[in-house]
């Protein structure tokens, strides 16, 4: 009894830790919805209050008159679903190779590959930029999709613990049926790390989506911002609108919650086999 009684203490305590954790990290978030929803006048009167006393649904509909957000959006969704694509199938052949085609040198290039990840993304910046501005593809989307195509040390490197878990039997046998490597890899491979898949592409949805800095870096023209260089449009000067930037950032956060509330399966099983993932 004593025991139990022990167990179901520890059991509460630990359900109270994790009630009172989860309301301290979502309070900003309600706090921003409460934000959006009010007018500047209230806002500026600077009362602690999360309940509007005048609700305003039509921030959400005005930000759309205010700036082009519409443009901003449309922009965004087609950086984010080429780039997508392109980390997911580009970073997975590469992985491929590195786990189940032998070649001379496969280590030590693969030790190459790795040692990227020890490079800071602000090192390759100026650089990077100079060579996109010798191009001439300065203000243009290129910049920020391009990079995709060459792959992410991080992404192959999680994909390759995946596809090491296919067994080389398989891929045999498909060999001896007259199969190739493409039609190995997109017919037998790819189906069998799916939760791998979903869980790059959910990172690099949540990249693309949420860049601030590259779109900053290369972006000139208005009518190619992005939403994170959208949302700069309310903030001015000497004014900033609160109400229209908070409603901006909700909209802006709601693919992506959509998009882990829809696909969290896949992400936590494909977090979850990774970290039983022997290195071979």
């Amino acid at each position: 009894m004593y025991n139990n009684g022990k167990m179901k203490f520890w059991r509460a305590f630990n359900f109270v830790l994790l009630l009172a954790g989860s309301l301290f990290m979502i309070a900003p978030l309600f706090w921003m919805i409460s934000i959006s929803l009010k007018t500047m006048e209230e806002i500026y009167r600077g009362e602690f209050t999360f309940i509007p006393e005048d609700i305003q649904f039509s921030n959400f509909t005005d930000i759309f008159t205010v700036a082009p957000f519409g443009t901003y959006f449309i922009n965004t969704a087609v950086i984010t679903v080429i780039v997508v694509l392109a980390n997911v199938f580009v970073n997975a052949y590469i992985a491929y190779g590195f786990a189940k085609i032998e070649f001379k040198g496969r280590g030590p290039l693969f030790i190459i590959v790795l040692s990227t990840m020890m490079l800071p993304g602000f090192i390759t910046l100026i650089p990077q930029y100079v060579i996109f501005a010798k191009l001439g593809l300065v203000n243009t989307y290129y910049p920020l999709i391009l990079p995709a195509l060459f792959g992410s040390a991080f992404n192959i490197f999680l994909l390759r613990q995946f596809f090491k878990g296919v067994p080389n039997s398989m891929i045999e046998a498909a060999k001896m049926e007259g199969a190739n490597h493409f039609q190995i890899f997109f017919k037998i491979a790819l189906p069998m790390i799916k939760p791998a898949l979903f869980t790059v592409a959910i990172f690099s949805f949540n990249g693309v989506w949420n860049d601030f800095l590259g779109p900053l870096l290369y972006l000139n023209d208005e009518s190619l911002y992005t939403l994170q260089l959208g949302l700069q449009v309310f903030k001015e000067q000497s004014n900033t609108q609160w109400n229209y930037l908070m409603a901006g950032s909700l909209l802006v956060l709601l693919p992506v919650i959509v998009l882990f509330f829809f696909f969290q399966r896949y992400f936590i099983e494909g977090s979850n086999i990774l970290g039983n993932t022997d290195e071979k």
